[in-house]
């Protein structure tokens, strides 16, 4: 079976992470990629930039000179997608811009990857990775402990505008490919890094009106706690411990290693790992809560102050299980409890850095890691594929030799590219790419979810199915899924009933794709085998997402996990708190899942562009985009152990010349080489940065962004997300909203909860002809549930039979309330 991909010719102008990225992802689903470097290679010249180049042709061309623009422009004639991620207008310059590449070929795919927008007024802005997320409030949201610690701003060096950019381009080429089987016709698609960041923390400027008190945990009883009284946010690491939720939490081992035990909101995990531990007995004869989490807390129990089937506990209680967690925790080392927890299919992780994830045995034997010879680096460990195919072998195919392929690319180059510009080819009008295309989505929590909300934006149409009886709890099932599931109907049915069975059976012979997170042995279990499925459903395919798995088998392949589970054991917690004994989760919602939403929602539409008779089953993991996410640090060879990291609460950058400073009026972040910025400050060029901090606290960030702009020197303010909200806030009742826009938000003042619901708009890909739409509001669990199975062809009798048997249900709770209070 040949890969999706096969047969479609990229041509890769992109530099450091963004656009080589997508080309990567386009090359692992089987796609010629032809990396187009400048004189001197490429510009990130760092084993991670190998890493990204991993398979592709190598041709050096100097767009500067006509001869090998030319050569650029006769190569485009000839392929399928164009990938650059330089600043709007730079490719036109080269006659390679958008307008330029669908003229010499009406059928190509031009992505864009820009920092800012074309129509953003800082489209010329140098967009530094630093830059962007100091834009878009990368530096000042990243969680409520560094709220509760008083760190603000807060540096990351993950590249978080890159890699959640990359996810979106690879998304819009393949929407290009599917639109274009219609049309005849390419596209142009502009996904700036800006709006793609901005997409990625969805969840952490999701804003619910009126938000019931017991969806508050502790951290944010305790900031609104501080900022009522006028205290100030200055509490240590040790201090905040005692805050954090014990399902939420890292306890020490008998080795001293640190577990992070994150198993929260699930109606069975909380019970068996308390099981696990050995501490249930004791806590059941204590009287903890185990109220139904879809009752309203007006009707729990009087000595109930929680539940322990819902997040967050209450002090006392989150306090009780700390302490006896605690205890045992300490009886065996960390990685004990880790195959413990994995056996029984519980989430759990032994904390890790990077460089000890890379050699430990589970990404190895998964093939989430190759190693390879590099023609630079020597021997060098790198991430196998983010999105792959079922059955892809692991390994990797190293970077090229620069330029080694340039003499059989030529030889391979059609005549000339016409003068005049051909008329396109006959086809169907533009329209919503994905119309016509039906997703099954049985997933649940954020990243599988958000794989039909991001396609719905494109006209797919999305039926979600869930049990009758909640798996998770409230908040993260309905608040949560108040963005992750956009654009859906709803249906609750139990498919390990026979009526259950019959209803996806029937639902399987009307869609095209299946969505689906969770483990090998749960797809067997729910009737979701994909041999089974192709018997049903000829062609159907099987989209999965699960949290370790890779290319191979290894240890952990089945393993249990959310994305903080994810992030303790690649390497991303002991970064960013700082090292091993202050490891901390980064951000505090949906940093990998979201980045795997994506992924899998390219893996849709890379398996529709390709899908012949037999349709591949269509892998990524929470893992796979966790090393994504991590690029910069994620390789292994001679040297690795000495490479700097930035890491801790404390660090502002990367060097004087990329951190955050403080102006006049308030935080800014500087990207440019430190010797340019002292001079332009007058200053001796080797200033260390504590002089430049003072002296940029003399004038406001005007000054500096006029005095130091025409240097090549980028500057912008350290943005909140909260500001940028309120600056870019439309109601959704006043009309349609603008998705081209930058940092666009949604008041959803018509959301069925009955709540004001904010929301980032759906606009970090936009296509130049193809259209895009505003999702639906998430539906309530259970709305559509008739509707669908009368369109399926159930009888009014049958359905009220199943619904008295309990095999498909209305709601989740009995008055159909969209939240419980």
């Amino acid at each position: 079976m040949s890969a999706p991909l096969h047969g479609i010719r990229v041509l890769d102008f992109g530099q450091y992470v963004a656009g080589p990225a997508v080309a990567l992802l386009l090359a692992d689903l089987g796609a010629e990629v032809i990396r187009i470097d400048p004189p001197g290679g490429p510009r990130w010249t760092t084993p991670a930039a190998s890493a990204l180049n991993a398979g592709k042709r190598s041709m050096v061309l100097d767009l500067t000179e006509p001869a090998d623009a030319m050569t650029a422009r006769r190569l485009v004639a000839g392929a399928d997608v164009v990938v650059e991620n330089f600043r709007p207008g730079v490719m036109s310059r080269f006659g390679l811009g958008p307008e330029d590449t669908l003229t010499l070929n009406p059928r190509v795919i031009h992505l864009s990857l820009p920092g800012f927008a074309a129509a953003d007024p800082r489209r010329d802005l140098p967009a530094w990775e630093g830059i962007v997320l100091a834009a878009t409030g990368g530096f000042t949201d990243m969680g409520l402990n560094r709220i509760l610690m008083g760190v603000d701003p807060s540096y990351t060096p993950l590249p978080l505008a890159s890699a959640y950019a990359a996810a979106l381009g690879a998304l819009a080429v393949g929407v290009g490919l599917v639109a274009r089987q219609r049309t005849g016709r390419g596209d142009a698609f502009e996904v700036p890094l800006a709006e793609a960041v901005l997409e990625g923390l969805a969840f952490n400027s999701l804003a619910v009106s009126d938000l019931p008190p017991r969806y508050l945990s502790l951290r944010e009883q305790e900031i609104a706690r501080r900022r009522a009284a006028g205290e100030p946010m200055d509490l240590t690491y040790a201090q905040l411990q005692e805050l954090l939720d014990p399902f939420y939490r890292s306890y020490p081992c008998q080795d001293g290693r640190l577990f992070y035990h994150c198993c929260p909101a699930h109606r069975t995990h909380a019970i068996r790992s308390l099981q696990l531990l050995g501490i249930w007995d004791t806590v059941r004869a204590e009287g903890i809560p185990t109220v139904d989490p879809y009752l309203s807390s007006d009707r729990w129990p009087d000595d109930a102050d929680c539940t322990l089937l819902a997040y967050p506990l209450s002090a006392r209680w989150a306090a009780r299980l700390s302490e006896l967690m605690a205890a045992a925790f300490r009886r065996h080392p960390a990685e004990e409890w880790e195959r413990r927890f994995d056996a029984a299919g519980i989430p759990g992780a032994a904390h890790r850095s990077s460089v000890e994830w890379m050699r430990s045995e589970h990404p190895r034997a998964a093939g989430l890691v190759a190693t390879v010879d590099d023609p630079v680096h020597g021997e060098l460990t790198v991430p196998g594929p983010v999105v792959w195919t079922e059955g892809t072998p692991p390994g990797r195919r190293p970077a090229p030799v620069l330029d080694a392929d340039r003499a059989a690319i030529l030889a391979d180059l059609p005549p000339d590219p016409p003068v005049d510009p051909p008329t396109d080819p006959p086809g169907a009008p533009c329209g919503l790419p994905l119309a016509g295309v039906r997703i099954l989505d049985v997933t649940n929590v954020i990243a599988g979810p958000m794989i039909g909300a991001t396609l719905a934006r494109f006209g797919a149409e999305v039926v979600k199915i869930d049990p009758p009886t909640p798996g998770f709890d409230p908040y993260h099932a309905v608040v949560i899924g108040m963005h992750a599931q956009r654009g859906k109907r709803s249906v609750l049915a139990d498919l390990r009933t026979p009526a259950g069975r019959e209803v996806l059976d029937r639902l399987l012979r009307t869609v095209d794709v299946v969505t689906f997170n969770g483990s090998e042995r749960q797809l067997g279990d729910l009737g979701l085998d994909p041999r089974r499925l192709r018997d049903i459903r000829p062609g159907i395919v099987l989209v999965r997402v699960d949290a370790y798995g890779g290319p191979g088998h290894g240890p952990r392949s089945h393993a249990a996990g959310y994305d903080d589970n994810v992030q303790a054991c690649t390497g991303i917690m002991t970064r960013f708190g700082g090292g091993p004994d202050t490891p901390e989760e980064h951000a505090h919602l949906g940093t990998i899942d979201a980045l795997a939403g994506f992924c899998g929602a390219f893996a849709v539409v890379a398996a529709l562009a390709g899908r012949g008779e037999h349709a591949p089953v269509m892998r990524t993991s929470l893992a796979a985009a966790g090393q994504l996410l991590q690029i910069p640090f994620l390789f292994d060879g001679a040297g690795r152990d000495d490479v700097p990291e930035p890491a801790g609460p404390d660090v502002l950058g990367e060097g004087a010349g990329y951190r955050c400073y403080p102006a006049a009026d308030g935080w800014f972040f500087l990207a440019g080489p430190a010797d340019v910025v002292a001079a332009g400050l007058g200053l001796d060029a080797a200033a260390p940065q504590d002089l430049l901090a003072a002296r940029f606290r003399e004038h406001p960030l005007e000054t500096w962004a006029e005095l130091l702009g025409p240097h090549g020197v980028a500057v912008h303010r350290v943005e909140h997300i909260a500001a940028l909200r309120s600056r870019g806030l439309v109601r959704e009742s006043a009309g349609p909203v603008p998705l081209r826009g930058s940092a666009v938000f949604v008041r959803h003042d018509r959301h069925p909860s009955g709540r004001e619901v904010d929301l980032i708009a759906p606009q970090a890909i936009r296509p130049r002809h193809a259209s895009v739409r505003m999702p639906s509001d998430a539906p309530r669990y259970g709305e559509h549930t008739r509707q669908v199975l009368a369109e399926l062809g159930f009888t009014p009798t049958e359905i009220e039979t199943m619904a008295a048997d309990g095999a498909i249900a209305d709601g989740w709770t009995a008055d159909h309330t969209y939240l419980p209070a």
